[in-house]
């Protein structure tokens, strides 16, 4: 009886363990799942806590992470840009208008309709409030207006048809880049890089580019300026969140980052200044692969006679050039979307001008048809302002004598030489600042 009673006993705790360890198997189960629900990144959207595996640091609320294909869902952007100048006014525009001819190609086209409509009183600027999920032209509008349009390549196709898109969500913001109690900043580099050019930005971060106070007190600042890669691309978003967060200096739209979009690169960076480093004094801005001599540049504005320092717009001066009819071109242009000669343009390779002219700039922008090529569109807003670029000799944008590539004494004396690999930045680098190097 003793025997049966304490089997009866065994089986009931065997029961009770069986009962703990599937429940304790479930709850764990459970728990795990929701834990992998949390960490997953779907396809149309990578959270902020995705990153959050990889440190105990909170994510800042200015860095968001939004694929490029599918904006409607993107975050908005985060800053706002106080009313521009009124330039309504035909005489700003006078010296471009003498600089663009007037003629039956796409481009001249929209441009002086703009400018009619601008001297009637009318409203011109490009349609910059456009939601960016719906902002595309119609292809059949550009078939309309220009007859060749389906025999351009894909590439202008696709630019022609987001001609009109200025708006797009910024995905990493640097909200306190020049805000500071150690002074305003003097110098703001801002380069144009690539999600994928890791590299190019630490040599660009350990050598030319480094933030610090210089000689004279004057404080020097760093951001790349970043578009997004296709979802056809390698996910790198949270290796730039990580960089973004460590460094302090990315900026990054949800863009295609490409040759043709610089353009848009480089409006929506004056719209960042005014709202984020509206204080600046003088912009650098120039490509990740450049060699520049910060000391040497600082020498340079430091010595700047007063009447410069307002309407700076310096570099290698392009003067005559005209649009590329090679298709095979980088800088290929159909003489159907432009017909004319361009401006005078400083390199894009590395320019410098002042701060202050960034809300002009801007405000222009507005009104000119984007152009695919940067470093002409820049030209063509400088000269909408009545401001041609100034020659110097020390920015060598298409390099200089192959015999004097590797002679530190010959860069020591240049501002500005493109372009350069990473491996020769720091030997450059650390060339000229050699203290046993006599020139």
């Amino acid at each position: 009886m003793r025997r049966i009673q304490a089997l009866v006993v065994m089986a009931f705790l065997c029961s009770l363990c069986l009962i703990f360890l599937y429940s304790s198997l479930n709850l764990h189960l459970a728990h795990r799942h929701r834990g992998l629900s949390q960490l997953q990144v779907s396809a149309n959207s990578r959270s902020e806590a995705s990153f959050e595996t990889l440190s105990t640091k909170p994510v800042p609320t200015y860095l968001r992470l939004t694929p490029t294909k599918d904006s409607t869902k993107s975050v908005p952007t985060q800053f706002t840009v106080n009313p521009t100048p009124d330039l309504h006014q035909a005489a700003v525009f006078a010296a471009i208008k003498k600089a663009i001819p007037q003629n039956t190609a796409y481009w001249n086209r929209v441009f002086y309709s703009g400018m009619g409509r601008l001297d009637k009183g009318g409203n011109s600027t490009r349609q910059e409030g456009l939601d960016w999920s719906h902002c595309r032209h119609n292809p059949e509008q550009l078939r309309t207006n220009i007859h060749d349009f389906t025999s351009y390549p894909e590439l202008h196709q696709d630019f022609l048809l987001g001609m009109e898109c200025r708006n797009p969500p910024i995905l990493i913001d640097q909200p306190e880049k020049c805000t500071s109690e150690d002074g305003e900043t003097f110098l703001l580099f801002a380069i144009k890089s690539t999600p994928r050019n890791f590299e190019q930005r630490q040599v660009v971060r350990e050598t030319w580019g480094r933030e610090a106070v210089y000689g004279g007190g004057v404080r020097v600042r760093i951001v790349f300026l970043l578009g997004s890669l296709s979802l056809e691309e390698p996910d790198l978003s949270q290796l730039l969140v990580f960089e973004a967060r460590h460094h302090g200096d990315l900026l990054q739209w949800d863009f295609h980052d490409s040759f043709f979009n610089l353009t848009l690169k480089e409006q929506v960076f004056y719209r960042w200044v005014l709202s984020r480093c509206p204080k600046v004094s003088f912009v650098f801005k120039g490509d990740d692969d450049v060699f520049a001599n910060t000391e040497a540049i600082l020498g340079y504005l430091q010595s700047l006679e007063p009447n410069k320092i307002s309407k700076l717009y310096l570099g290698q001066m392009i003067s005559t050039a005209s649009p590329l009819r090679d298709s095979k071109s980088k800088y290929y242009i159909p003489p159907t979307f432009y017909d004319g000669p361009y401006p005078a343009y400083a390199g894009g390779g590395g320019y410098l001008f002042s701060g202050s002219l960034i809300r002009q700039l801007y405000s222009v922008s507005k009104f000119l048809p984007f152009y695919p090529i940067d470093d002409v569109y820049s030209g063509m807003c400088f000269n909408a302002l009545g401001i041609l670029p100034e020659a110097h000799n020390g920015f060598q944008t298409f390099d200089i004598r192959e015999q004097d590539r590797e002679n530190p004494c010959v860069h020591k004396n240049l501002l500005l030489v493109h372009r350069r690999s990473p491996r020769q930045i720091i030997r450059l680098w650390r060339s000229i600042h050699n203290p046993v190097l006599i020139c």
